[in-house]
């Protein structure tokens, strides 16, 4: 894991600046026997404790200054100075907010499955006074609250509810975490569950569980609809039942929709022919489809007499 509590060297680039100016000034005055060698070896050592003294934090870090080993204070961002020898910096914290990812690997769940839960927080260090009193390492120690308040966490949920429960599970694991590290000075803004990977055979059987689900469902669904188109034909045929010219009209209406299309073959039952009275109905429409081949016959032949009687 990468630490944002880091130790910078003793010099950058402002204090090597000034420690170059310094000793060239030391060295040009020694060159030209302004001064004496004493004088000179002074000069180099006042030259380095300036210097050393310069230090600059980044715009988001804060520095820990100890003085003979209590601490001091806090320094930055920006351009500050310390007491060369007494003052040192421990380190420079970083209050960005920042990322820990961490697995629980083989988990048994409250019905006993074992599971993997990958997951990751989101935190950030509020009090750097604290943060660096009070624990020595603490990105290690998030990591290692967050893995194990995940795993007590798993332990006390079935599978059903970490997969249909992210978002309360993240929230029971950020109140773990943020009662922990708040005495730290950090605090944990969001928890969020990347993944919960289950057995292979467990996935297939919950697949298969889905899919009988789902039949179950379309078979619920298609009957449900059978019933409903059953209670609205006996609907229909009460109205029916009372008035055979609707029921006649009906009887024509069907039929001719039946024989729109061209070439196509209607079967109607001898009894709906009597009771909707459909047979002199059958039987001009079979008439007129007869005929249909008859005058286009009698047309052709028209027409080849007429061209016979013009070529003569």
């Amino acid at each position: 894991m990468k630490s944002h509590a880091v130790t910078k060297g003793l010099f950058n680039a402002i204090s090597f600046t000034v420690l170059l100016v310094l000793l060239g000034a030391s060295i040009a005055l020694f060159s030209f026997d302004l001064i004496g060698g004493p004088l000179f070896v002074a000069l180099l050592l006042i030259s380095i404790l300036i210097s050393s003294s310069i230090h600059i934090a980044d715009q988001w870090e804060k520095a820990v200054v100890l003085r003979m080993g209590s601490y001091r204070g806090l320094r930055g961002p920006g351009l500050f100075f310390i007491v060369p020898i007494l003052d040192r910096i421990d380190k420079y914290i970083d209050q960005r907010i920042r990322v820990t990812d961490f697995v629980a690997e083989r988990t048994l769940t409250k019905d006993t499955v074992p599971v993997n839960v990958d997951a990751v927080v989101y935190w950030m260090v509020w009090d750097v006074a604290k943060a660096a009193l009070e624990v020595q390492d603490y990105e290690t120690a998030i990591s290692f609250i967050a893995q194990t308040g995940l795993r007590d966490i798993i332990g006390k949920h079935e599978l059903s509810d970490l997969l249909q429960d992210r978002d309360k599970l993240a929230d029971d694991l950020q109140k773990v975490l943020d009662s922990n590290t708040n005495p730290w000075g950090i605090t944990c803004q969001t928890v969020g569950i990347k993944d919960i990977v289950i057995p292979q055979a467990l996935a297939d059987a919950m697949s298969k569980q889905a899919q009988a689900e789902r039949e179950r469902r379309a078979r619920v669904i298609l009957g449900t609809a059978e019933t409903e188109i059953a209670e609205k034909f006996a609907k229909a045929s009460e109205q029916y039942r009372d008035n055979p010219v609707a029921l006649h009209l009906r009887g024509m209406n069907m039929l001719f929709e039946g024989l729109k299309e061209k070439g196509s073959m209607v079967i109607v039952p001898s009894s709906a022919l009597d009771s909707m009275n459909l047979g002199a109905m059958g039987g001009l429409v079979s008439l007129s489809k007869t005929n249909e081949p008859n005058a286009m016959h009698d047309k052709k032949q028209g027409g080849g007499r007429k061209e016979e009687d013009q070529g003569e």
